[in-house]
C-alpha cells in the first residue's frame, strides 16, 4: 500500500490498487485466523481417547469441539466476508449491515432456507446439550450403528454391516431415537428359547451363570433367567447377561444362545420342544361294517386282489373233502 500511495493522488489505477490491496489483506487476515482456529480445534480432537472402552467424557469433548470447529469456519468465513465487503464503495453499506446485530440473522434467514437454518441451530443444540455424541451407539430408522460425524446440517451414521446413513442433525431434535451409550457403555442382552414344558429350568440356571463365568464377554454385572410365557406346547425361558459395550452384548447373546443349545441337545434332549398328540378307542362303541362292504387291512396294497385273501373254491374244497394238502 506504501508503494501505491506514491503514485499521483488524482491516478484512478492508485485508488483501485488501494481498494484491493485492503480486501486482500482482510481475506488474508480473516483465512489465517479461520486456519488457526481450526486447526487448534483439530488438534484439541486428536488429543481425546476415543478408542477406550470407557470413553464417555471424551465423547462429551469430541462432540463440542467437532461442531464448534464446524461453527468457526462459517463464522469467520461470514465476518471475513463483511469486512471486505466494507472495503468496496459501492458495497459498504452491505458490509456494514452483516455487522449489524439483526443483520446477519436476516441475510441468512434471507439466503438459507428454513430447513437449513434449523438443522444450524439443531447443531448448536447438540453441541452443548449433547443427546448424541461422536462414536455414541444409536438405533435410527430402525438401523443400529455408531455416530461417525456431525456436521452441521446432517449427521452420519456407521451402521454395523459398514453402511452410512446421513439423516438431517434436525432429526435428532424433533424425533425419538435410541441411545445406548447416553450414560455409560454398558448395557443388558437378552437371549430367549422356545421349550419343552420338561426343561430343567434350575440347571439351565446353573448353566448360564457357568458359561457367563467362563467368557469375558460378561462384564460380571447382570446374569439371570427366568420363565416369561407359557404357551400350549412350549414354555419361553428368557436370559439376560450383561456387557461393557453394544457390540460384546451381541457376541455375547449369540454365545450364550449357541452354548445352552448344545448343552440341551447332549444333556436334555428331552427339552427340546416337540408336539403332543393323543389317540383313542372307546370299547364300548358298538360298530361293525356295513352289509357288502369291505374292510381292507391298513397294511395291504390297494391294488391287491380280495380274492386271494380268502378264495372260495379253496374254502370250498376244504369243506366237502375234495381239496387241499
Amino acid at each position: 500500500m506504501a508503494g501505491i500511495s506514491a503514485l499521483e493522488p488524482e491516478n484512478i489505477w492508485r485508488v483501485r490498487g488501494e481498494v484491493i490491496a485492503q480486501v486482500l489483506t482482510i481475506i488474508a487476515i480473516g483465512w489465517t485466523g479461520v486456519v488457526i482456529g481450526d486447526a487448534y480445534l483439530k488438534r484439541q480432537l486428536r488429543r481425546l481417547a476415543l478408542g477406550e472402552k470407557d470413553n464417555l467424557e471424551a465423547r462429551k469433548r469430541a462432540t463440542r469441539l467437532d461442531v464448534l470447529r464446524r461453527i468457526w469456519v462459517v463464522i469467520g468465513a461470514v465476518a471475513t466476508l463483511a469486512a471486505a465487503l466494507t472495503a468496496l464503495p459501492f458495497a459498504r453499506q452491505l458490509g456494514v449491515s452483516l455487522f449489524a446485530s439483526a443483520g446477519i440473522a436476516g441475510i441468512a434467514v434471507g439466503i438459507a432456507a428454513r430447513p437449513v437454518l434449523a438443522n444450524l441451530i439443531a447443531g448448536l443444540q447438540i453441541a452443548f446439550t449433547q443427546p448424541i455424541r461422536i462414536e455414541d451407539a444409536v438405533v435410527v430408522e430402525g438401523e443400529w450403528g455408531w455416530i461417525e460425524e456431525i456436521g452441521l446440517f446432517y449427521v452420519v451414521i456407521r451402521i454395523w454391516d459398514w453402511r452410512r446413513l446421513v439423516v438431517p442433525i434436525s432429526y435428532f431434535i424433533e424425533k425419538p431415537f435410541q441411545n445406548w451409550t447416553r450414560r455409560t457403555a454398558s448395557i443388558i442382552g437378552s437371549v430367549f428359547w422356545r421349550l419343552d414344558y420338561r426343561a430343567p429350568v434350575s440347571a439351565m440356571r446353573e448353566k448360564l451363570t457357568e458359561l457367563c463365568k467362563a467368557t469375558d464377554l460378561w462384564n460380571g454385572e447382570v446374569v439371570n433367567m427366568q420363565v416369561t410365557e407359557a404357551c400350549d406346547n412350549t414354555i419361553e425361558v428368557r436370559a439376560l447377561a450383561s456387557a461393557g459395550t453394544s457390540p460384546e452384548a451381541w457376541d455375547l447373546r449369540c454365545y450364550l444362545r449357541e452354548e445352552m443349545l448344545a448343552w440341551l441337545q447332549n444333556e436334555h434332549p428331552y427339552a427340546l420342544p416337540r408336539m403332543r398328540a393323543e389317540a383313542a378307542v372307546d370299547p364300548d362303541a358298538d360298530w361293525k361294517p356295513k352289509s357288502g362292504e369291505h374292510i381292507q387291512h391298513p397294511m395291504s396294497a390297494p391294488d391287491r386282489d380280495s380274492s386271494l385273501e380268502d378264495p372260495a373254491g379253496q374254502r370250498d374244497r376244504k369243506e366237502d373233502g375234495s381239496g387241499g394238502l
